[in-house]
């Protein structure tokens, strides 16, 4: 649990992928993202922690702390990208309905 979260480093090094929110679920966009993020925060018992999120978890982590800054991940796209439909970035070439799972 991340209180009062505040990113204190992040790497210049990024890695581009696809990602997908509840707030645009029926499509995918592809984000550029530091690889390593350093986030200050509080722990239950009031103490400030820094914690280290690497790769695919910075990435998760990155995600939410913009929503607590009011951003979307589509914000985040580079200038010309625009978000896939769930079916394309799948691969199955149909579209995503609530409890199907994905064909294999």
């Amino acid at each position: 649990m991340l209180l009062n979260p505040r990113i204190v480093n992040a790497t210049t090094e990024t890695d581009e992928q696809y990602e997908g929110c509840r707030s645009f679920f029926d499509v995918r966009g592809i984000v550029a993202r530091p690889l390593v993020l350093e986030v200050e925060h509080t722990t239950l018992d009031g103490q400030q922690k820094i914690t280290r999120f690497d790769h695919g978890l910075a990435r998760l982590v990155a995600h939410e702390l913009d929503h607590l800054d009011g951003r979307l991940y589509t914000s985040r796209m580079r200038d010309g990208l625009q978000p896939i439909p769930v079916e394309e970035y799948r691969g199955i070439g149909q579209p995503w309905v609530h409890g199907r799972r994905p064909a294999t």
